[in-house]
């Protein structure tokens, strides 16, 4: 479900030139504050790819409701986040 859900964020990227070649940045429309920035296009597709990867950890591990459903894949509400959530809740002192 994860590597769907990049490769499905991944085909929404954005990259631009830069003036004066100062090469590439990329960035995926709905994923606020994700940007990828290299010298050559493929290095900024890996750059952005690697940005979304630990924005996306992020997002998870503080529980943000903000992550956008891509291609009808909605990370909130699935098993894998209410998993995590099980596992962090504090034990009640005995």
């Amino acid at each position: 479900m994860l590597i769907d859900y990049i490769q499905a964020a991944m085909r929404r990227a954005k990259y631009q030139m830069l003036a004066d070649n100062e090469g590439f940045v990329g960035t995926i429309p709905g994923f606020r504050g994700l940007i990828g920035h290299a010298r050559s296009l493929e290095k900024c597709r890996e750059d952005l790819h690697g940005a979304l990867q630990a924005w996306m950890l992020l997002k998870l591990l503080h529980r943000d409701h903000d992550l956008p459903v891509i291609d009808g894949i909605n990370l909130i509400s699935s098993k894998i986040v209410s998993n995590a959530r099980k596992k962090r809740r504090p034990r009640k002192a005995a």
